[in-house]
């Protein structure tokens, strides 16, 4: 339990790297804080202050600066007391301020569920952090203290709490790279989340130690005397694997403890990045190395910028031995991340920030976190797309330029054109790999170099939700399609109140700018274009909205518009409307055909053929059903499937598929099947313009040897 002596370890760790005056403005903050929680206390026991102080040192110990330290001390004053962020502000100044802002929860505002709480607590963070990076240090070090002390909670309590540290937090410290957090983080939510487990896996662990320490020690010693013979001075430390990396591997291997041989790691800590190398060589002429399990992250350093050579050897007794080849400055940072970025020394600035370090790699991702903010329908989209960005088994692929980008495995190209650009995701085609063309739902693979076609007026395909691995490719997809929708959905509501009011003697142009402000007032909306937009998805019948407008505005004679001529006409289909004009696959209408329109609910209207058999369901809704016509000079391009019985021999699709491409004609789907001995059935669903079109493209496979019938489904 912390007690006045924590402040004691505080002030002491405190006085390592910072000078006096840091340190009283410290113990100042201290005053403050104690004074401001003055008769609260913890479920843990004892006074309330020592958990913000137990977390301002976690911070010392990694030496932040003197800003950070008040903050962590301050961290809980805004949330808990009286006190409010303009006493912080008098007190220690805006950046402290700022920062016990970003750390404090939303804990006045009201939520409808503990998960909405919970993600709109993290968008808030996130924010925070996009201001000042230190904010997120500060919450990983209260949530690391929380954990330590999470023994007091109810188990069900306890198990959320892990599951939350375990989801968010261990991944967060592992992005920022600081390692010694996160394996803490890990190991305490293992705990709280499956105590047996632990309790079983700990005491496997300590029997094996038992058992192999020897061996761990010769091999320590082996590896230290082949080194000093080439001259390389260096550490060696042998580790143990913490237990929930081990857990994770027995599970997602499905292997039992006996099977996994790797539970002892080394490291091996020299003075040079060429030493390094050096140190490479010389472990891979001492023991074998294992194929295709070297690493080399010094080159190309992990997205939080961690940076060693990793292999794994075959050691002596059977043993698996996983080493990694590191400088004293890597090792450092591999511990504490970006918090080894944040040394200050006597008030001194940041040190070194160049492009390659772990701090600018850290705002880069903050930064690709605040596009996904702006783009993400609601805080829980959001959290769910950031999870997807904290678990990355990484791969690494190269522009046409040479530049590296970072993907998580399963990457495809279109999360490439993403992590490039939006711009560039919005308006891929295709896409080369290694100057092959392949689809764009292909996985990437480290060490390939991707090549992104553009098109001029290319969009974004729903379909792509359905393979791509980055959350920023996810949410600029939907928040792309989403706006797209929103806009055809208003252009088609236009056209159908348009239509409407045309049947109740009312010209759409007549409704002045006043008036449609009283007419979505009066039917609770916030605007005209929210109407309009409810009318094109269908979640408002236009023609219902125009009796009512129509009501509303009787014995207002001069507020009534004109009427308008040619009230029947119907409504023309140009096939470019955008998302809210679906055209039925079930019959596949195009322009030629007479066709239906039918009003559905999200998914706004929907064109059929007219002798379609569905169509005959829906006619008993005749308040859904719109009269419908195409556009003349209609350009587009129309789904429509053809079905052709073709005789059995090899080859007979690609040679349909070829006689198909040679009309410039594009197949969207084909299915094939055997009818009998002598002849197959194919379905090919293919890209046309209109029925003459369509007639040309079977006239000419009729006239194929091998094609016995043709139709259209």
């Amino acid at each position: 339990m912390p007690t006045p002596n924590s402040l004691q370890g505080l002030i002491e760790k405190a006085s390592l790297y910072l000078n006096d005056e840091s340190v009283e403005k410290i113990k100042a903050a201290f005053e403050f804080g104690a004074k401001a929680h003055e008769g609260q206390t913890r479920k843990a026991g004892g006074d309330y202050i020592w958990h913000p102080v137990a977390v301002a040192e976690i911070l010392a110990e990694m030496q932040l600066d003197q800003e950070s330290i008040i903050a962590a001390i301050l961290h809980d004053v805004v949330e808990d007391t009286p006190y409010t962020k303009e006493d912080i502000i008098t007190q220690f100044g805006e950046n402290v301020a700022e920062i016990v802002d970003g750390v404090t929860k939303l804990g006045k505002l009201q939520f409808e569920t503990p998960q909405e709480a919970q993600a709109e607590n993290f968008r808030k963070m996130i924010l925070a952090m996009a201001r000042d990076i230190r904010v997120i240090l500060i919450k990983l070090a209260d949530r690391l203290h929380n954990m330590r002390t999470l023994g007091v909670m109810r188990p069900e309590k306890q198990r959320r709490i892990a599951h939350e540290t375990l989801d968010i937090y261990a991944p967060i410290a592992a992005r920022l790279g600081i390692n010694a957090i996160r394996i803490e983080l890990e190991d305490l939510g293992f705990k709280a989340m499956h105590p047996l487990r632990f309790a079983v896996l700990e005491n496997a662990v300590k029997k094996a130690r038992g058992n192999r320490h020897e061996v761990i020690e010769h091999i320590t010693e082996t590896l230290q005397n082949r080194l000093a013979q080439e001259n390389i001075p260096a550490r060696v430390l042998g580790r143990e694997k913490h237990l929930y990396s081990l857990y994770k591997k027995m599970r997602n291997k499905r292997q039992s403890f006996s099977d996994i041989l790797d539970i002892f790691a080394f490291r091996i800590i020299v003075n040079t990045a060429d030493e390094c190398y050096r140190t490479l060589g010389t472990v891979h002429s001492l023991y074998k190395p294992l194929p295709n399990r070297f690493k080399d992250y010094i080159a190309i350093p992990k997205p939080n910028g961690y940076q060693s050579l990793h292999t794994t050897l075959f050691g002596p007794y059977g043993i698996h031995l996983e080493v990694q080849i590191r400088t004293e400055t890597m090792h450092d940072v591999s511990e504490h991340g970006i918090a080894a970025h944040w040394h200050y020394k006597d008030g001194a600035t940041l040190e070194d920030n160049s492009p390659s370090s772990v701090e600018v790699r850290a705002q880069e991702w903050v930064k690709n976190l605040l596009e996904i903010q702006q783009s993400a329908g609601n805080s829980l989209d959001f959290l769910e797309n950031v999870k997807i960005d904290l678990f990355p088994d990484v791969i690494y692929v190269f522009t046409p330029k040479g530049d590296i980008i970072t993907l998580p495995k399963g990457a495809t190209p279109v999360d490439f054109a993403y992590a490039v650009h939006t711009n560039i995701g919005h308006s891929t085609v295709a896409c080369r790999i290694d100057k092959k063309l392949v689809p764009l739902r292909t996985p990437l693979e480290s060490g390939k170099t991707i090549h992104i076609i553009k098109g001029k007026d290319a969009q974004p395909n729903p379909a792509w939700l359905n393979f791509v691995t980055t959350a920023k490719a996810r949410s600029q997809i939907r928040h792309y399609l989403k706006n797209q929708k929103t806009g055809a959905a208003i252009s088609l509501g236009e056209k159908l109140l348009t239509k409407a009011l045309r049947t109740q003697n009312m010209a759409y142009d007549g409704l002045t700018e006043l008036i449609r402000r009283e007419i979505a007032a009066a039917l609770k909306l916030e605007g005209w274009e929210d109407l309009l937009s409810e009318i094109g998805l269908g979640n408002r019948m236009a023609g219902l909205v125009s009796k009512q407008i129509h009501d509303l505005l009787l014995g207002t004679e001069d507020k009534l518009p004109a009427k308008e001529p040619n009230a029947d006409m119907p409504l023309a289909i140009s096939g470019t409307e955008g998302m809210v004009i679906n055209f039925a696959n079930c019959c596949h209408p195009i322009p030629g055909d007479k066709i239906v329109g039918f009003i559905s609910t999200e998914r706004g209207l929907v064109i059929h053929r007219d002798d379609c058999h569905n169509v005959k369901k829906i006619k008993n809704q005749p308040e859904k059903m719109l009269d419908v016509n195409w556009e003349e000079d209609n350009e587009a391009t129309y789904l429509a499937e053809i079905q052709l019985e073709v005789k059995n021999q090899r080859g007979a699709l690609a040679t349909i598929a070829n006689e198909i491409a040679k009309n410039k004609t594009d197949i969207e789907r084909v299915r094939s099947e055997d009818k009998d001995e002598t002849y197959s059935v194919m379905n090919f669903v293919i890209a046309v313009r209109d029925r003459t079109h369509l007639a040309q493209v079977m006239r000419f496979l009729k006239r194929v040897p091998i094609v016995d019938k043709i139709q259209r489904i």
